[in-house]
């Protein structure tokens, strides 16, 4: 995969858009939610795509699904976070 092909995959884009919906959401709550769970989730969220972005720049396919796995696991974190 292309150093910038990774920008146009639907995966990606979906999660950039959720990693900006948990932003706006969390920006609302109460002081304690947002400093304690909202960061976690915010951690999680935004490495969804970060990893999938880091994925795409690896040389091999087996680095490539090592960093889609990441991303799996912090979507799987940030689900649970939210509760």
């Amino acid at each position: 995969m292309g150093k910038a092909r990774f920008q146009n995959l639907r995966i990606y884009r979906l999660a950039e858009q959720r990693a900006d919906e948990v932003w706006d959401a969390v920006q609302g709550w109460p002081p304690l939610a947002r400093n304690t769970v909202g960061v976690q989730i915010i951690g999680s969220t935004d490495s969804i795509g970060a990893n999938i972005a880091e994925g795409a720049g690896r040389g091999t396919s087996r680095e490539t699904c090592r960093f889609i796995s990441l991303g799996r696991r912090h979507r799987r974190r940030a689900n649970s976070a939210a509760g």
